[in-house]
């Protein structure tokens, strides 16, 4: 008995069995057979597994057809790719009736650049916006602390705010404005410990933390001082 026979003759029982049980059931190979258009460099094994079925039916139909080289088809045939993975030339009735299996294949692979060219888009946008968040926080943070130098008040007092004067006015004759090569401002300190900001208010704050780290206090710089004609 051919395979046709064999696969008649299933349907036929299956068909009995669920009228006999008073079931009703809904087969889906029908539904799921579909034709597919030969493409150049298709072959009957990379066709069925580029539609997800295992190749039940290459033998028989290299055999129906006297065909020696079972992957010997040609571009623009038009075969029946059935539910179990059967394949099979169609007929011009099936070819007006059911789905093109190119299509649906051309719309997954569609779906899936989409997807990939989406994710792709997303990840650029995520890491442009990470980036103008670091860059707006170093923004928020340099116009913090150019705020609060700006706003900078010593608090040295006393003896100490006496010694402070007494140092400018040798250093500078408390001018902002001095310029020795180097040495800027009031307190003539090194344009490396500026950083490029010579406004009053960051020569003062300089000058102070300059003093505490080296001397501890503005009296003891003022000795430095009168014994070595610097500080």
């Amino acid at each position: 008995m051919n395979k046709l026979s064999k696969n008649i003759a299933k349907v036929t029982a299956a068909v009995a069995g669920v009228v006999a049980l008073g079931t009703i059931a809904t087969t889906t190979t029908a539904n799921a057979d579909s034709i597919y258009t030969v493409q150049s460099g298709d072959t009957l094994s990379g066709i069925s597994y580029k539609l997800g079925h295992d190749l039940t039916f290459v033998d028989t139909l290299a055999s129906n057809n006297n065909i020696a080289n079972k992957n010997l088809i040609y571009v623009g045939q038009k075969l029946v790719i059935k539910d179990d993975g059967e394949v099979a030339p169609a007929t011009q009735q099936q070819v007006e009736t059911l789905p093109s299996a190119n299509t649906a294949n051309q719309t997954s692979s569609a779906a899936a650049s989409t997807s990939a060219a989406s994710q792709s888009q997303a990840q650029s946008q995520q890491t442009a916006s990470a980036s103008t968040q670091a860059q707006t926080a170093t923004a928020t943070t340099s116009a913090s602390n150019a705020a609060s130098y700006s706003n900078y008040t010593s608090s040295v007092a006393g003896n100490d705010a006496a010694a402070k004067a007494w140092i400018a006015a040798r250093e500078s004759g408390g001018n902002y404005g001095a310029q020795n090569g180097q040495y800027i401002g009031k307190y003539q300190l090194s344009a490396s410990y500026l950083n490029g900001d010579y406004s009053a208010a960051n020569q003062e704050r300089v000058a102070d933390q300059y003093v505490a780290s080296r001397y501890g206090s503005w009296s003891a710089a003022q000795s430095f001082w009168q014994s070595h004609g610097w500080y």
